[in-house]
């Protein structure tokens, strides 16, 4: 996608990431429990949430509520487990990152949290999906930029050392979160699944607190402006304008972006609460931004390589397997008509799969990152590209797949 760089659009890149930048120095001004602040932004971004995907997706919601999209069938469990499992990595990251902006400095926490794109190359290397040098590179930058900036701390010990150990504990539940929603996301919408996983999420830090005896109301009025924050700025304008943002810029391009939430988030914590920069710690920040960086282009190039690839070859590979986590394994049927309905089906994604004619193995491909939760995009697809659409042939194996799976 070609970016319009006009002035609407970068307005509307400076509102996201001023926005996503709030989220750090919002939490650590608060005097309320780090645990109850979590609580109350799920539960506030459910209410935002909820209403608009009643008026969104009112007849997704009709469907599943029916069960005429079969969410439950047996096969199909193992992605609500995913999905439940999804929900308590972003009930820890939640935890963890807004603990640690008031163990350490909003600037460590912002920048660690920010290492999310490595912790999701590493699981997406450990399922099988191959790097490329420039993301190991960029991996290593991230590493030994984590390393500089938390050697005062790491020497000094003490609350801030712990912040930073659950800015990285952050960091890698936001990575499980996204890996662990993308073996569950099988049958419904980005927007229902976000609202999902914010009610989940919601109920597990609401059974922690009430567990833990965390007082949830009698807020004095700097934690309730904190709140209302949390609501106003990352929740509504920061999610409204990144999909306007999105939808006239790439998504690498917003990822690049938001890493800007560092800098932006260190000098607001600096002049709203006084809280400087170490010296010290500069040079290591700035190797985190930039590894990332690295990490996170480097997964756009990959995919334009991949694709070129494909489209210039002539042979045909073999298809890959169907992800063990599919609903169900797809079987052809030896159909040789096509059969019409009332209402067409949605786009089944196993077609994408029967259909595939390319590497043998998926590359990373890191695009837009959910920022603290609050975002409802994917970090990392695993899943084959979208090949470009084609005249339907009724005698296709994909093409009588889908007429299987739209009659069930």
């Amino acid at each position: 996608m070609k970016s319009k760089l006009d002035p609407l659009s970068m307005a509307a890149m400076a509102v996201t990431v001023v926005s996503v930048s709030a989220t750090a120095p919002l939490t650590a001004a608060a005097s309320a429990s780090p645990l109850a602040m979590a609580f109350w932004r799920n539960c506030l971004g459910f209410a935002v949430l909820g209403p608009l995907l009643l008026v969104l997706r009112r007849r997704e919601v009709v469907r599943v509520a029916r069960g005429e999209r079969g969410i439950l069938r047996r096969e199909q469990w193992r992605p609500l487990v995913f999905g439940f499992l999804a929900a308590t990595a972003l009930a820890l990251h939640f935890a963890a990152f807004m603990t640690s902006t008031r163990l350490t400095s909003v600037a460590m926490s912002t920048a660690l949290v920010a290492t999310q794109p490595v912790w999701q190359a590493l699981i997406a290397a450990g399922q099988g999906v191959r790097a490329s040098r420039r993301t190991w590179a960029g991996l290593a930058l991230a590493v030994v930029g984590a390393a500089a900036a938390g050697g005062l701390d790491i020497k000094s010990g003490g609350t801030a050392l712990l912040g930073d150990l659950l800015a990285l504990v952050g960091a890698v539940a936001q990575a499980g979160y996204t890996a662990l929603s993308e073996r569950s996301r099988a049958d419904v919408s980005t927007p229902l699944y976000s609202t999902f996983t914010s009610l989940v999420c919601g109920l597990e830090l609401l059974a922690v607190c009430l567990l833990a005896h965390i007082p949830l109301t009698g807020f004095d009025r700097s934690t309730q402006l904190s709140l209302l924050g949390l609501l106003v700025l990352p929740q509504i304008l920061g999610l409204g304008s990144l999909n306007f943002a999105l939808g006239r810029t790439s998504a690498t391009t917003m990822s690049v972006l938001l890493l800007l939430e560092t800098p932006v988030a260190a000098l607001a914590a600096w002049w709203f609460m006084g809280q400087g920069i170490k010296p010290a710690t500069m040079p290591g920040l700035l190797l985190i931004i930039v590894g990332v960086t690295v990490v996170v282009t480097s997964g756009s190039t990959a995919q334009a390589t991949a694709e070129q690839g494909r489209h210039s070859s002539t042979g045909t590979a073999e298809m890959p397997p169907y992800p063990s986590y599919a609903p169900y394994t797809p079987q052809p049927l030896p159909m040789r008509r096509r059969l019409t309905f009332p209402e067409p089906a949605g786009r089944d994604p196993r077609v994408d799969w029967a259909r595939h004619t390319g590497d043998d193995s998926p590359t990373v491909t890191l695009a837009l990152p959910t920022y603290h939760g609050a975002g409802a995009f994917d970090t990392l697809f695993l899943r084959v590209p979208r090949m470009e659409e084609e005249e339907p042939n009724p005698d296709s194996p994909a093409e009588a797949l889908a007429d299987r799976s739209a009659r069930r």
